[in-house]
C-alpha cells in the first residue's frame, strides 16, 4: 500500500480503498433492469445509489484540486433526491466514470498535506462539534460511501441476489 504524505489519512486511505474494492463486489450479477428497479416505489434505484457514491469521489476530488467535472453532476450534486422524471446513466457508463475518477482521487490522497487538511472548507451543515475543514468533508464523504455501499448491499437482497462477497481483486489499486 502506498505511504500518505499525511498522517491524518491513515485511516481514511486503507478506507477508500476498501470502498473500491466493496463498490466493485456490490455490483456484481447486478444488471441494467435490476439497478433501476424500486421496492414498493420508496426505496432509491441502485443506478441512482451508485451515482451518489461516485459523486463523492468528486467531491474529495474538488476539494484536493481536481478539476475533472462529473458529467452527471446535474442528476447527484449536493446529495439529490432521486427524481423519475429524470434519464439516468447506464449501471456500466457509471462504472465507467467511477474507474475514470477513483484513481486520481486515491492518488491526491495519498499526497495530501496536513496544511492543505486544515483548510477551511464550508459543507454547510453546520454541526457545532464538527470543524468545517477539508480533512473533516473527507471523513463525511467517506461516511457517506459507507451508507450507500450499505443500501447497495441491501437492495443485493431485495432483488433477490446472494449478499456481497469479500473478494479482494489485487489488481485494483485504488
Amino acid at each position: 500500500m502506498d505511504t500518505a504524505k499525511s498522517k491524518k489519512l491513515e485511516i481514511v486511505i486503507p478506507a477508500y480503498r476498501m470502498h473500491s474494492q466493496n463498490f466493485k463486489n456490490v455490483l456484481e450479477g447486478i444488471t441494467e433492469e435490476a439497478a433501476l428497479k424500486r421496492i414498493d416505489n420508496n426505496t432509491n434505484h441502485v443506478v441512482w445509489m451508485v451515482g451518489n457514491f461516485i459523486n463523492c469521489r468528486y467531491w474529495i476530488g474538488s476539494m484536493l484540486g481536481i478539476e475533472d467535472k462529473n458529467p452527471f453532476d446535474d442528476l447527484f450534486k449536493d446529495a439529490r433526491a432521486l427524481d423519475e422524471s429524470c434519464s439516468y446513466p447506464t449501471l456500466q457508463e457509471l462504472k465507467k466514470n467511477f474507474n475514470d475518477i477513483s484513481p486520481k482521487v486515491y492518488q491526491k490522497l495519498v499526497n495530501a498535506i496536513d496544511g492543505q487538511l486544515d483548510e477551511k472548507f464550508s459543507f454547510g451543515m453546520n454541526v457545532f462539534f464538527v470543524p468545517e475543514t477539508i480533512l473533516n468533508m473527507i471523513g463525511m464523504c467517506i461516511g457517506r460511501e459507507d451508507y450507500l455501499l450499505g443500501q447497495m448491499g441491501l437492495m443485493r437482497k431485495l432483488l433477490g441476489l446472494k449478499g456481497m462477497g469479500y473478494d479482494m481483486d489485487e489488481n485494483l489499486k485504488y
